[in-house]
């Protein structure tokens, strides 16, 4: 190509003639096209070696060197390409994460902190959602895999023994567990103190004297669903041995949840007890909750108070302002890195299990049974 050009060149200054289409294309191909690390290098005055030192953080390069390589970088744009660049190295600069779902706010601002601590390490993060379903959870890591994706930050769907966690191991991938993990022999985990949370918002409802609470939630076959509810349930019982603790799961969708809620709230108001507070272990289970007790004519915390795992800006905007265990996303997300880039750096040892405390904030929907203007008749339906 390049004595293409010279040639064309040639001709065009003997004969005077204009340029013709094919020398103009190339010659404007020659002008647009992407800067190399050896433009950079002739323009600073120094070898491609010594800028590729230079792009990698190399500390050992001169001052004065490294300084005349930023400005050339600047000048011309020069970006590195990463298809090159992984070409001389067995994995990329990616990290990919695999989330159950992106609607949430705790799952949505999880992905964008990972994202910002993947670039402040150069890699770029490539993330994907499973749609709560296993089956696509086990193909998009598989997809990544082929990719050579430098490590993976996977929240499972249910739990650390997942069909996805089993392809991670069987293909010897790194990896971190997040969120819906207890600890697993293979990997590192990082995940909310679930348990000591929800024995805090027991400590809350019963302090407040609540000794009838229903608790809802999905299927028990997630491991935060069951550290939540063996935490609020051993501290109550502990404080209080006759509490009565209701439970309503439902297996996997919010709206079977919504059906049963209606059912159980419909035989409390035939001749039933109803309880006086709601814990719900996950995010949507907080608004099915609430939406019941409006559809039924019910104030919070007059008629019934209520708790909810995880915190969002419509429970904290709305009157009265939920009542909420908030999730260290920002602390999750830290340690979920720090532990994955030790690992693509080298780092040996046995997995560890990390759990990040949580904040429960008892907002106005809490109050004490009995106490409000709308306490004590039956269930207005």
């Amino acid at each position: 190509m390049y004595n293409c050009e010279k040639s064309i060149y040639r001709l065009h200054q003997r004969g005077g003639r204009r340029l013709p289409a094919l020398g103009r294309r190339i010659m404007a191909h020659r002008e647009h096209r992407r800067s190399s690390i050896h433009d950079v290098a002739s323009r600073a005055g120094v070898s491609a070696a010594t800028v590729s030192k230079v792009l990698a953080g190399v500390t050992t390069v001169k001052p004065e060197n490294a300084q005349r390589v930023f400005d050339a970088v600047e000048h011309l744009g020069y970006r590195v390409d990463p298809l090159a660049s992984d070409m001389r190295r067995a994995k990329r600069r990616i990290i990919g994460a695999i989330m159950p779902e992106f609607e949430s706010e705790f799952f949505g601002q999880m992905v964008s902190e990972l994202e910002g601590l993947a670039e402040q390490r150069g890699y770029t993060l490539v993330a994907a959602s499973s749609r709560e379903s296993e089956a696509r959870e086990k193909e998009i890591l598989a997809r990544m895999h082929d990719w050579r994706v430098a490590g993976v930050v996977l929240a499972p769907v249910r739990n650390e023994h997942g069909p996805a966690a089993g392809f991670m191991k069987a293909n010897g991938m790194t990896g971190v567990l997040i969120d819906r993990v207890l600890a697993d022999d293979a990997f590192d985990t990082v995940s909310a103190d679930s348990a000591a949370a929800s024995a805090e918002v027991a400590r809350e409802l019963i302090g407040k004297g609540h000794r009838h609470i229903l608790v809802i939630g999905l299927g028990q076959q997630a491991a935060t669903v069951r550290a939540r509810l063996d935490g609020f349930r051993a501290k109550a019982l502990e404080l209080v041995p006759d509490v009565r603790i209701d439970v309503v799961l439902s297996e996997s969708e919010v709206e079977p949840l919504r059906a049963l809620l209606r059912d159980y709230f419909d035989k409390s108001a035939n001749g039933g007890e109803r309880p006086t507070a709601v814990y719900s272990l996950f995010l949507k289970g907080t608004l099915v909750a609430l939406s019941e007790f409006r559809r039924r004519g019910w104030h919070c915390p007059d008629d019934i108070s209520l708790v909810g795992f995880d915190d969002a800006e419509w429970m904290q905007v709305t009157w009265p302002a939920i009542a909420a265990v908030v999730q260290p996303v920002r602390q999750i997300a830290a340690q979920a890195m720090d532990v994955l880039f030790a690992r693509i750096d080298g780092g040996e040892g046995p997995s560890k299990a990390r759990l990040e405390p949580c904040k429960v904030l008892m907002r106005e929907s809490v109050g004490s049974p009995g106490s409000g203007p709308h306490s004590g008749g039956g269930n207005r339906q």
